[in-house]
């Protein structure tokens, strides 16, 4: 018999179940986790045991948390190439593996979440575990891979319904509304960064009916601000900035940070439908707009809830690389941006945006006949793992492709046969 390949096979042995037993305890696994209805195949997880599926990549985040809950592992360790002695034995001799405390402690908050969510009357306790569950999703969610958090939305937008489908008191209800609007908000950037812009624009109608129950101006024009980008990705500029005009309403209402991204978002539009006097207005309006901003629920939350200065300097930078007049302003609108995203400490620090400015630098450059630079600033772009090649990012970049069309130079053939690459795997190509 050939060694196991990973730990994840060597429990399986130790343990001596088949590969039907073994999907079947995760099944269960993930069952007793209060999980939805895990469909998982004994050939399915064979393969992943013995690391067999293209690319090796990570299974869907549902089988990744089934599989921690039924070993007691990451799943980073349980499919890792195996070494002997990862095995210890307890009590009556039957093999374990070692849970690391972590792993156990987040299982028992796990637990606890759901014995508190599951109480026919919601307690103050409650709804405070469910915000902070929300706002850490919200601050997670532009520094992380969205394989990482994508099964948490999921998880807490259904926490979410199943609490509104029960009789609250009035305001925990609102607040409860509130919540699930920007879970679903969240959803809808997912399905965006998955390159599925219809399932993101459903995803924010369902979003902006919360936030009509919650009646919550901020969290209206911060959805507008979802449905503005979404569009814009999908080349549908018009739409974006109705969408942006629409927010802009419920912003000046609201006087939170939207009020800079609608702007800097219709900003956007009007470049790339070729305006540049319309585009610089709307970048000067969002510039101006900070002298009006104070904070509300959505910018205290802060991450992908609330609008940056990084934020805004990215936008304008990206407004005016589509007009190629401009190219010397987008290279200070984007130099800047790059160097306000150059720390990954930073709380206003977001992988897409850092990529995007990088992107536009780029462009600016290439357009300034300075390929190599252009080369350069977009190496860190390209040297991101397929979890991080969101549909913005992998847009931005096919734009440099684009810019650099009818280059006869060396560099310049080089660096799009490495664009061309790049885009041959996005986020969307892993298997889920």
């Amino acid at each position: 018999m050939t060694a196991p390949r990973t730990l994840l096979e060597a429990l399986v042995r130790q343990r001596q179940l088949s590969w039907d037993e073994a999907a079947s305890a995760v099944s269960d696994a993930a069952r007793e986790h209060g999980e939805r209805s895990l469909s998982l195949s004994s050939r399915h997880l064979a393969r992943l045991a013995r690391r067999e599926r293209q690319g090796d990549a990570q299974p869907n985040p549902a089988t990744c948390r089934a599989l921690q809950y039924a070993f007691g592992r990451s799943i980073d360790e349980l499919l890792a190439p195996y070494a002997q002695g990862e095995l210890v034995v307890v009590g009556s001799g039957h093999i374990e593996p070692a849970p690391r405390t972590s792993e156990v402690l987040k299982v028992a908050a796990d637990r606890a979440r759901r014995f508190m969510s599951n109480l026919q009357t919601m307690s103050d306790e409650t709804l405070a575990l469910v915000q902070e569950d929300v706002r850490d999703l919200v601050r997670s969610y532009p520094t992380r891979p969205l394989t990482e958090v994508l099964g948490h939305m999921i998880s807490l937008q259904d926490t979410l319904f199943r609490l509104l489908e029960q009789p609250q008191r009035p305001n925990h209800s609102r607040q409860l509304y509130f919540m699930a609007a920007v879970v679903g908000g969240l959803l809808a950037k997912a399905s965006h960064d998955l390159a599925d812009p219809h399932a993101a624009l459903a995803q924010s109608r369902t979003a902006w009916l919360c936030a009509e129950h919650a009646d919550h101006d901020g969290a209206r024009a911060w959805i507008c601000g979802l449905q503005a980008l979404v569009s814009y990705w999908a080349r549908r500029p018009h739409d974006s900035i109705r969408y942006a005009q629409r927010g802009a309403v419920f912003a000046e209402r609201a006087g939170n940070s939207s009020t800079v991204w609608l702007a800097a978002s219709e900003g956007r539009a009007w470049g790339l439908l070729g305006h540049a006097a319309q585009a610089h207005a709307a970048i000067a309006r969002a510039e101006r707009a900070w002298s009006t901003v104070r904070q509300d629920e959505m910018d205290e939350m802060g991450g992908v809830a609330t609008f940056s200065r990084p934020r805004q300097l990215y936008f304008a930078a990206d407004a005016l690389a589509w007009l190629p007049d401009q190219a010397a302003a987008a290279q200070d609108y984007s130099t800047e941006a790059v160097t306000a995203y150059a720390d990954p400490a930073d709380p206003d620090w977001a992988f897409g945006d850092a990529a995007g400015s990088r992107a536009d630098l780029a462009i600016a450059r290439v357009r300034q006949h300075e390929v190599d630079g252009a080369a350069e600033i977009l190496a860190p772009v390209l040297g991101l793992p397929v979890e991080q090649r969101i549909n913005g990012i992998v847009h931005s970049v096919q734009r440099v492709h684009a810019a650099l069309d009818g280059t006869t130079s060396a560099e310049g053939v080089e660096l799009q046969e490495r664009i061309e690459e790049y885009t041959r795997a996005p986020l969307r190509s892993l298997p889920r």
